[in-house]
């Protein structure tokens, strides 16, 4: 392993030395300076090169001149968001969403909203750029498998230019880039196109096609994954702005900067959050006077939605079951407006496995929001809550999402941060449990009642969101104190039952006893 290591090395070595001298002394200007330094530097770029020409150097640096050449061409080192057409993205042929079932990120390319026009053809180029070293950046060369849908095409569709350019990406640009190309229900009317397709790949790409239908998709990906028409599960549904929910970060946590426009405000929140979570038992014993007044807000609240649109009513509390956590709300968090003032939404984490979960959650607006924890575990059979809010000048927003990853920890595993740290590094990702929750705007007609009749009875003005979470606390509450119920139940049951048991052995004992000495 060590000799293959230095091997490798000196392979990289030579082909950085042969490329100053045989390529960059004579085309400096047609390539960007900042690919050049990278290629100096970057040794898992260099690597990935002579792996895609298995070790070659003279067919590398060929690859490696055309690649820098192209990469200028089409600026990618300074493709944004920004810079190309905002109908690019709102189009949705292509875009980066899921993973198959190896763990690669899926490169989606959905035939049927690609149109042929050599006017934007350049412009629809580029955006290949953009998300391919979106993805390269961002997860560090990883490798991709594209996915050609072809469902509900046509002749009309047809774009051999276009997928030329895609291939060329792969097979040219993008090295040690591609696992696999999927291809979905190919129409008969395209077989000859795509014999001249195969034309353009090597053997070993060539052996990366795998043509698919409904009926053996999921060989490659699994139905969490896959959209209904490919005979998935994935509700998943592109729109845009933003870009697609796949690119989430991780927020603000308790321990992160605040960058709130009052400072002074934003800690006295994260005070009161603290406190808050830290005195559940002081809360259980006002549990009768937050009640008495959260039930007779509700009867306000249910005055209020039959006179409000049913669209701006909360869904009933539900659960989404997964196989390492139950996760509540299931589905959306519910914030308020900038008018209603609503901030605060509750998580409620509960791990159903016999062993730790460790677990982060990550969003698609890290600036917005700040999560309370954010990066760390669950121990088995227990309930974890979870506080999103949004802090400073911001307001929630229907694109804004939120991404819950979940793993098991072996039980020799610390739960620090330095353990958690490590073990999300080295985690598979066929392990790992992922669920979305979007946001959800609440628009309130009558935001004044709610504080008036809450000042009635003497207690702090709230929020909608605020009740909610107390609610939603007090359910948890009143279901764990069920579940320590019913568990005394079955023991007291079972003590009975034991107790039976040894009076009739007791009395069989006597009987015996008796009868022997008669």
């Amino acid at each position: 392993m060590a000799e293959q290591r230095q091997d490798k090395a000196a392979l990289i070595s030579e082909t950085r030395r042969r490329f100053e001298a045989e390529y960059l002394a004579d085309k400096s200007e047609k390539y960007d300076s900042r690919d050049v330094e990278r290629l100096q530097q970057d040794d898992t770029w260099v690597e990935n090169y002579l792996i895609w020409r298995h070790d070659v150097v003279d067919d590398t640096l060929k690859m490696i001149d055309e690649s820098l050449q192209w990469r200028k061409e089409y600026t990618v080192n300074d493709l944004t968001e920004s810079v190309l057409p905002k109908w690019l993205f709102e189009n949705g042929s292509l875009f980066l969403h899921g993973y198959d079932k190896e763990g690669y990120k899926l490169f989606w390319f959905r035939v049927k909203h690609h149109t042929r026009d050599p006017k934007q053809q350049l412009e629809k180029k580029k955006l290949v750029a953009f998300w391919l070293e979106h993805y390269a950046k961002r997860d560090h060369g990883k490798p991709l498998t594209v996915v050609f849908d072809m469902a509900e095409t046509g002749i009309s569709h047809i774009d051999l230019d276009f997928v030329r350019f895609i291939v060329n990406c792969f097979t040219d640009y993008y090295p040690n880039f591609l696992t696999k190309i999927v291809i979905f229900e190919m129409p008969w009317i395209m077989n000859a196109a795509f014999k001249i397709v195969k034309g353009w790949l090597g053997p070993e790409a060539i052996s990366m096609l795998k043509f698919t239908n409904k009926s053996d998709v999921q060989e490659y990906i699994s139905g969490e994954y896959l959209p209904p028409h490919m005979g998935g599960t994935d509700s998943f549904k592109y729109s845009y702005p933003p870009l697609v929910d796949d690119d989430f970060q991780t927020p603000l946590c308790e321990n992160g900067p605040i960058t709130s426009e009052d400072e002074h405000e934003s800690k006295e929140e994260i005070d009161a959050d603290t406190k808050e979570s830290g005195e559940l038992s002081e809360e259980q014993n006002l549990n009768q006077k937050k009640m008495n007044s959260i039930e007779q807000i509700s009867k306000s609240e249910e005055t209020d939605k039959t006179e409000i649109k049913p669209k701006n009513a909360k869904k009933a509390l539900t659960t989404f079951k997964g196989p390492l956590l139950h996760i509540s709300p299931a589905e959306e968090l519910y914030f308020g407006s900038k008018e209603t003032g609503e901030k605060k939404c509750l998580i409620v984490l509960t791990n159903v496995t016999k062993n730790v979960v460790a677990f982060k959650v990550r969003t698609t607006a890290p600036e917005k929001y700040r999560v309370k924890p954010s990066n760390s575990s669950c121990e088995p059979g227990t309930s974890l809550d979870i506080i999103v809010s949004l802090h400073g000048g911001f307001a929630a927003s229907l694109q804004d999402r939120f991404l819950i990853m979940a793993a098991e920890m072996d039980q020799s595993s610390g739960a620090g941060v330095p353990e958690l740290t490590q073990f999300w590094k080295e985690v598979p990702r066929t392990k790992v449990m992922e669920h979305r929750l979007r946001c959800h705007v609440i628009e309130s007609s009558k935001p004044s009642s709610l504080t008036l009749k809450e000042n009635a009875f003497n207690i702090p003005a709230k929020t909608n969101e605020d009740l909610h979470i107390q609610l939603t606390r007090l359910l948890q509450i009143n279901k764990r104190l069920q579940e320590q119920i019913d568990r005394c139940l079955w023991f007291q049951q079972l003590s009975v039952v034991l107790s039976l048991l040894s009076v009739t052995v007791v009395a069989f004992c006597f009987y015996l006893a008796y009868t022997q000495r008669s």
